[in-house]
């Protein structure tokens, strides 16, 4: 790693590692990553091999363990970005203020204090905007004004379909920087789903001061941009019982393209991985029974099936938010999965991560449920990108880093990893140092 070429990052909360990697692909060296689901770690291990991860809960860790557990050492940190689970704060949840998922905060506020990053960057749930948790932000903003940091005051609920991501959701992300830096600003939008009326939509949700040229936007990709060229499943019967096989692909959209690493954005500075293109992963198949199908198929694409309650995806629009489901120490549910446009079935976890914005060499666990779950826990690398690019932009200006995009190839790291149950994945990670 050269510092003037790729600043330092680090995750909290990382979960599977959608923000890691949207940072990663805005010219972040992400070093080390938190997390406390030794499953999450095993496939973050996976993805991101030469990134430290401390599976542990961030309550019990110091920013010094982070620095002496990863190859940061002594170095300076640009940014410290991440997303703690605040389900208590969650519009779809009880919202309930005692919720001690919401102490979670305070541990990100505290390790941004220790690790003394030159910028912060916080994901929530939009709920945490609310009038009556706005007390709960005030303390936030205290306690990071008395570690030396500014905060951007107007506070942003964002859109991942206006990042070129093919579905609709929303997120609340806090800005700052040590004081004395210049402010980080939101990204302006860069695309819109087609045939919404642009001009009430920005305003109701407050983008109109994020610079954006309305008459420049270009058409956020669709559901069929982001699976066209997908092979057809019922060809693939083995899928019932596995979930990777080799397989013909079609005809990308430009969309489709950047995810199987076809063509490549000039502003991606990722690193490429190496990989098999013939594989077709993550992609394990739910058994529906005959009735469900001919439901699935009778039901008008953008409307809800009336049985199962799913959602029918419209191939020319754009997906509605995936979502986890909840973990073991919550019931283990299920989140419903949306009907696929065109067959009569649920999407698999490698159609969703398409709807996501994850390219196909990123992998998930093998099970359909933890897939998922990790899936709808995290944040779309483009929407996490369009953040950390505008992070790295003032890098540029105020620190002389210069963005280079690398010709380096990455491993991956072993696919046992991403099949380990989880009495496995606890075994393994029973102390720090994953990666």
């Amino acid at each position: 790693m050269n510092r003037k070429t790729r600043p330092i990052g680090v995750d909290l909360f990382a979960g599977v590692g959608g923000m890691t990697l949207g940072f990663e692909l805005a010219g972040f060296d992400v070093l080390a990553a938190v997390e406390a689901d030794p499953i999450h770690c095993a496939a973050h291990q996976y993805n991101f091999p030469f990134c430290s991860v401390l599976c542990a809960d961030a309550a019990q860790v110091s920013g010094q363990q982070i620095r002496d557990n990863s190859s940061i050492g002594n170095q300076e940190i640009d940014v410290v970005f991440g997303g703690p689970p605040c389900q208590g704060f969650s519009v779809m949840g009880k919202q309930a203020l005692d919720d001690p998922r919401n102490q979670l905060l305070w541990d990100f506020v505290r390790l941004v204090g220790e690790l003394k990053p030159n910028f912060f960057v916080m994901e929530n749930v939009k709920g945490i905007i609310q009038q009556k948790y706005r007390h709960i932000l005030e303390i936030v903003l205290d306690k990071l004004d008395k570690y030396g940091y500014d905060v951007v005051d107007n506070y942003q609920v964002l859109n991942a379909a206006w990042y070129g991501v093919p579905q609709r959701r929303e997120r609340f992300f806090l800005l700052g920087c040590r004081r004395g830096l210049p402010m980080p600003k939101y990204p302006a939008p860069i695309t819109y789903p087609a045939g919404e009326k642009i001009s009430k939509q920005i305003s109701k949700r407050g983008v109109s001061g994020l610079g954006a040229d309305l008459s420049a936007l270009k058409p956020t990709p669709t559901v069929w941009d982001a699976l066209c060229d997908l092979p057809d499943l019922d060809n693939y019967q083995e899928l019932l019982k596995q979930d990777a096989v080799e397989a013909e692909f079609g005809t990308p959209s430009v969309y489709g393209q950047k995810l199987r690493l076809i063509i490549r954005d000039k502003d991606d500075y990722g690193y490429q991985r190496h990989w098999d293109k013939s594989l077709l992963t993550c992609s394990g198949l739910a058994k529906h029974s005959e009735v469900a199908k001919e439901r699935f198929l009778k039901t008008p694409p953008g409307a809800i099936e009336p049985v199962s309650r799913f959602y029918k995806l419209p191939k020319d629009g754009i997906c509605n938010t995936l979502r986890a489901g909840t973990g073991s120490d919550r019931g283990s549910y299920t989140a419903p999965r949306p009907i696929h446009p065109t067959a009569p079935r649920c999407i698999t976890v490698r159609e969703g991560a398409r709807l996501h914005s994850y390219p196909d060499w990123f992998r998930f666990h093998s099970t359909k449920w933890h897939g998922f779950r990790q899936l709808g826990n995290s944040v779309p690398p483009l929407m996490a990108k369009a953040v950390a690019a505008e992070i790295f932009r003032l890098g540029h200006l105020a620190l002389g880093i210069n963005p280079v995009q690398p010709t380096e190839i990455k491993s991956l790291g072993d696919p046992a990893l991403l099949s380990l149950t989880t009495a496995q994945a606890k075994r393994r990670d029973s102390g720090f140092g994953s990666g």
